[in-house]
């Protein structure tokens, strides 16, 4: 009954939600096409804002320290948690600025998928307080990306509870979400709230609502049936306050699985897929092409990259021969090829890393293994220095790979 209750609230939504979204500046969708507010089709060329508000370890070159969490862990262990969150919030400040908005339509990129964490916005201990800097953040970049004539999306890629049950979702190493009704509840409150204070912002497209559920090693039989009902209640509590913007829904299993979908529940969803190193072939794109053709909704590639220029070349072309719009990821990454723009390693910044790649199970093991903590000052502060965009340089190879015309 409470999921039949549900869709019943969303679908007695749809005929008003298709009259009004067409004529009202907003971007919506029509058929299987995502539409421009006159109505044009659009093909969103876009990127992703990785490890920005969803910091991962990789892009840090820790191995074990993969999560948000874990991350932090090794901040504290090394500078203590009130300089940490010093840290922190001088990171956020830099990582993704105005000029780094400004230089993604410059590129001639349409739209940026903005990853963030629920943690930013609630504590976790206290369910019933709504407190962090997730407001801040939104309303920074969404502005930025009204100046710059971008659109965005805003992407729950950590939900309470935990979606996925691995690093990304900055979990306990299981899909909580999906067996916790408070975990559940928080998830949709949290949605509402952005739904109603962005519910007027025609620069953003929707909502993301939950980066890549259910990870391939839990019980998939148990877990995938109950994805479709759990999107179709934050859909109604979105809907309650927000009927300009798109709901997107991405697949069980890193997004890729659309069978645990039936038919659309909600006038304006688009359906989302992630691929990561797979052939470059038309079978990797024909589930989602075929379900687009059966319902008439429109699909979007959230997330690919981590590959060579020829694969991100390839891919991408892929998408467009199939009139797919495409979200690469990242934008931004130390020291590393594959992303837009990069920027230099802190000189110390292997004695860090080391550190976070060691042995710390045991406070014995932390302070044999701590570096000199004026050493990890010198370092922490020189990332902050190179992350910003005036130290970082273009990748042209994975720039061109994206079509991106690069001037000589």
């Amino acid at each position: 009954m409470h999921q039949r209750h549900f869709r019943k609230v969303v679908l007695l939504s749809l005929v008003m939600q298709m009259c009004v979204a067409q004529h009202s500046g907003f971007v919506s969708s029509k058929g299987k096409e995502i539409v421009s507010p006159d109505g044009k089709a659009i093909l969103l060329r876009g990127i992703n804002l990785g490890n920005w508000l969803v910091p991962e370890g990789y892009m840090f070159h820790f191995k074990s320290a993969s999560s948000p969490g874990k991350i932090n862990e090794v901040l504290c262990q090394l500078i203590g948690t009130d300089e940490t969150r010093v840290f922190w919030k001088k990171y956020r400040d830099s990582y993704i600025t105005r000029e780094d908005i400004q230089y993604i339509k410059k590129l001639g990129l349409n739209s940026v998928r903005v990853p963030f964490s629920w943690r930013l916005f609630t504590v976790e201990e206290n369910p019933e307080l709504w407190t962090g800097p997730g407001f801040e953040m939104l309303d920074r970049v969404i502005e930025w990306c009204r100046e710059a004539d971008l659109w965005v999306i805003l992407d729950m890629h950590c939900a309470p509870g935990g979606q996925t049950g691995d690093n990304i979702d900055d979990s306990w190493g299981y899909p909580y979400l999906f067996e916790n009704p408070i975990s559940q509840e928080r998830t949709i409150q949290l949605w509402k709230k952005i739904a109603d204070r962005y519910k007027n912002e025609r620069c953003v497209i929707g909502y993301d609502l939950l980066n890549e559920p259910i990870a391939h090693f839990f019980d998939q039989n148990k877990l995938n049936p109950m994805l479709e009902p759990l999107y179709t209640r934050m859909t109604a509590a979105v809907r309650e306050v927000d009927t300009n913007h798109l709901i997107i829904l991405g697949g069980s299993q890193w997004d890729g699985n659309f069978s645990v979908f039936g038919p659309p529940f909600d006038a304006h969803l688009v359906y989302t897929f992630h691929k990561y190193w797979c052939d470059t072939t038309q079978a990797m794109v024909e589930e989602y092409v075929n379900f687009r053709e059966k319902y008439s909704v429109p699909i979007w590639m959230g997330e690919s990259g981590e590959n060579t220029d020829v694969w991100i070349a390839a891919w991408r072309r892929l998408q467009e021969r199939n009139s797919i719009g495409w979200c690469f990821w990242p934008y931004k990454k130390m020291d590393s090829p594959r992303c837009i723009i990069t920027f230099d390693k802190p000189a110390d910044w292997d004695v860090i890393a080391a550190y976070a790649n060691g042995p710390r199970t045991t406070f014995e093991e932390i302070r044999k293994s701590r570096p000199d903590i004026e050493q990890v000052h010198k370092a922490l502060e020189e990332l902050l220095g190179l992350c910003t965009f005036k130290h970082s340089r273009l990748n042209k190879g994975y720039a061109e790979a994206l079509g991106i015309q690069v001037e000589k």
